[in-house]
């Protein structure tokens, strides 16, 4: 059974960092597209950033603007999104999100609050 556990989320103030991690487990589970993705209050879920595991290529949101970093980490299968200059409009519960072939999973979401 694929499970995807996130951490790493809390309150920050405005211009802080966070660091959230993803840890994605199942027996043969290999997947090959990775992603992050963050649902704020009263709104659609949206794409953050994502990774292919294939060539390592990495897309961001525009709203990132090059303030996050998204990484994996093979050895211990775990996704990672570092997030800097944080804003108060990033504030989300943000999920993780992994699929192989047409599987696609989502981790349960960990809160991530910007205050101003």
């Amino acid at each position: 059974q694929v499970q995807l556990v996130e951490s790493g989320g809390g309150l920050v103030q405005a211009g802080g960092s966070l660091s959230l991690s993803c840890v994605i487990s199942g027996s043969g589970f290999s997947p090959g597209f990775q992603g992050w993705y963050r649902q704020a209050p009263g709104k659609q879920r949206e794409l953050v950033a994502t990774i292919t595991t294939g060539n390592g290529a990495v897309y961001y949101a525009d709203f990132v603007a090059g303030r996050f970093t998204i990484s994996r980490d093979i050895a211990d299968n775990t996704l990672r999104l570092q997030m800097n200059s944080l804003k108060p409009e990033d504030t989300a519960v943000y999920y993780c999100y992994a699929q192989a072939l047409t599987n696609g999973y989502w981790g349960q979401g960990t809160q991530v609050t910007v205050s101003s």
